[in-house]
């Protein structure tokens, strides 16, 4: 039997994901790191990015915005800012919220708080990349 590592997302509002998955990549602050079974203990500030899990033949992705990952005796727990299975992202909704940051990184207005913008920009990227729509 393969051993495995208990992955568990959670965020603030709710448990996004728990399951046992082969294998694990997070997104790091310092770069992205790759999680096997009887990977040493640590603690890792998270980025945003994507979380790409190996479960069975397949390779899915959850999207999150930031957080911490605690990794102890095969159990991955990650405190998520948000997260999103790529499953529950809307496409058309994150092509929209792309495009209104770009527009209002593009209009270059007085008013325009650029890093909330360029914020807006990267988390929509970032879902699109989750739900492998980029």
């Amino acid at each position: 039997m393969e051993k495995k590592i208990r992955l568990e997302v959670v965020t603030p509002q709710r448990v996004v994901f728990e399951d046992d998955v082969e294998a694990l990549i997070i997104p790091g602050i310092d770069g992205y790191i790759g999680i096997w079974p009887d990977h040493a203990p640590m603690v890792v500030r998270l980025d945003l990015g994507v979380i790409r899990y190996r479960k069975g033949q397949s390779l899915e992705r959850i999207a999150i915005t930031g957080g911490f990952l605690e990794i102890a005796q095969n159990k991955a727990v990650v405190l998520a800012d948000s997260a999103e299975l790529a499953s529950e992202i809307d496409i058309l909704r994150a092509r929209e919220a792309l495009e209104r940051a770009k527009k209002r990184l593009d209009e270059k207005e007085g008013h325009l708080d650029f890093q909330r913008a360029q914020a807006a920009l990267r988390r929509a990227l970032n879902r699109l990349k989750a739900a492998g729509a980029e």
